[in-house]
């Protein structure tokens, strides 16, 4: 049999091409696909983008059952909502126009980035807007609205959020923390040579601010002033005894890029010493898996999953000034946590199904991972791509399953000797043979799944003890049953 992967199976093997199998062998290789989908990650989309041409997406976690999503249009013309009652559903929601820019003067220019907040029983937007002669004068606005669903008419302007400056001033977020509201946003600020920094204050009102402003990240790093020195779009995230701060840096092309900083819980938020920048980005571009320029995020959540709203291209080169090139596209992945309560992104996702990490279910704190191409189990691992798998359609027909791996996406594992490598996709049948599993039921517990090598149905991948994967012959020894049995996570 000669395989042919790409004409076979494509994006993650989930349709099989018309006329290459028989009716009867799609429908089993689409039943098999459905199957794969872990429980935890049954409520996650994965259709990548999620929403196209929305930059710097906000999605609110659920209020009364519904996500709301909006963010930038291509046009810089207008705000827009659309809700729906899951992630997913946001994709094909229906999107409502709420404000759009007057046609001349002041708030006629650009209009970047809304994020909506319900705050004490209200909702309110918070973006950015330029004027109609000078579009980049750049300030932040509110619009507030005393409805139960933002999509409803009845918003009004009430003005500015006016700061210790009249300066280029945008992506304005709120949060609330131990009983206070801040307001956290980029700034220009006098006297410093940078397009923007970071500032946290405290709120009076949803509309003003109850205290001077507080810088407390300037961009001065290599990863931050490409381009331009950029310090932008915070996003906060509150977990582990840490209050976590996304945001943004350099020019808005494939340079664009996620950094961290973290204050300890209890700390003085007002105070610039509580903070601390991480020294390298968090989430950056990837050209294995096709995402350019990822960031400007938020965060929601789906059960109890922390998910990541960012923005990405899908190709690196750009024609002109690429803050109008309008391929900045809403997509979504799950956020993971390390041993020590931080935050892993990983890489940003390319197009497929369903991504797992495989756990052993006699030692779970551990995963299957691949370090230089090799597969092995490894615990706390912080590079969160390289524990990251999508269970595919595999190269022997129906009922068999390749391991794709997630940030090399052109590789899938396969058997080398006794052990396991993820390789490049080869056009061969000695691939096939040799890439090609059969998932069942766990042996040693039907939570699990076990994989079984689909050209000799004695082997099954195990770990080994010693952090190797391997294929052995487990047999009825309970002890090997166990090491050849995975949970999907």
């Amino acid at each position: 049999m000669s395989l042919d992967r790409r004409s076979l199976f494509r994006a993650g093997g989930a349709l099989a091409v018309a006329g290459t199998l028989p009716a009867s062998a799609a429908v089993a290789s689409a039943q098999q696909q459905q199957e794969r989908v872990p429980a935890q990650a049954a409520d996650l989309p994965t259709r990548n983008p999620l929403v196209e041409q929305r930059a710097d997406p906000f999605v609110t976690t659920p209020v009364d059952g519904m996500y709301y999503l909006t963010g930038s249009v291509p046009e810089y013309d207008r705000v827009v909502v659309r809700g729906a009652s899951t992630l997913d559903g946001l994709a094909t929601a229906r999107e409502r126009t709420i404000w759009r820019r007057p046609a001349s003067g002041r708030m006629g220019g650009y209009v970047w980035a809304p994020e909506l907040h319900r705050v004490d029983g209200r909702w309110y937007v918070y973006f950015a807007a330029g004027d109609s002669d000078e579009p980049f004068r750049i300030r932040t606005y509110v619009l507030e609205s005393d409805k139960a669903d933002p999509r409803e008419g009845g918003w009004v302007l009430k003005g500015q959020v006016v700061t210790a400056w009249d300066t280029f001033t945008l992506d304005a977020t709120t949060f609330e923390h131990r009983g206070k509201r801040y307001f956290l946003w980029a700034q220009s600020e006098p006297g410093i040579a940078t397009n923007s920094n970071l500032y946290i204050a405290e709120m009076a009102t949803p509309l003003e601010l109850g205290s001077a402003p507080v810088r407390i990240a300037v961009p001065t790093l290599p990863w931050e002033v490409q381009g331009f020195k950029v310090n932008e779009g915070p996003a906060v995230l509150i977990r582990n005894g840490r209050v976590f701060v996304t945001f943004s840096a350099s020019a808005t092309d494939a340079r664009y890029c996620m950094g961290l900083l973290t204050a300890d819980e209890n700390a003085n938020l007002l105070d610039a010493r509580s903070w601390t920048k991480s020294p390298n980005p968090v989430f950056t571009t990837n050209d294995a898996t096709r995402r350019y320029g990822p960031g400007h995020n938020s965060f929601t959540t789906v059960g109890d999953q922390d998910v990541l709203v960012y923005h990405a291209r899908d190709y690196r080169d750009i024609t002109g000034d690429p803050l109008f090139d309008p391929n900045r596209h809403t997509r979504v992945q799950k956020v993971h946590w390390n041993d020590d309560g931080t935050p892993s992104f990983g890489v940003p996702l390319g197009e497929g199904g369903p991504v797992v990490r495989l756990s052993p279910v006699d030692s779970p704190r551990l995963v299957v991972r691949h370090h230089d191409y090799r597969l092995r189990v490894d615990g706390d691992v912080r590079e969160l791509g390289d524990s990251q798998f999508r269970l595919v359609d595999g190269f022997l027909g129906a009922g068999t399953t390749a391991v794709q791996s997630v940030n090399f996406p052109e590789r899938y594992a396969r058997v080398d000797g006794a052990a396991l490598r993820v390789d490049p996709y080869e056009d061969s049948d000695a691939y096939g043979r040799t890439a090609s599993f059969v998932r069942v039921a766990g042996l040693a517990g039907r939570d699990g799944v076990s994989l079984r090598l689909a050209a000799d149905p004695a082997r099954y991948v195990a770990h080994d003890g010693a952090g190797r994967l391997v294929l052995t012959a487990p047999g009825n020894d309970r002890g090997a049953r166990e090491r050849a049995t995975f949970r999907l996570g």
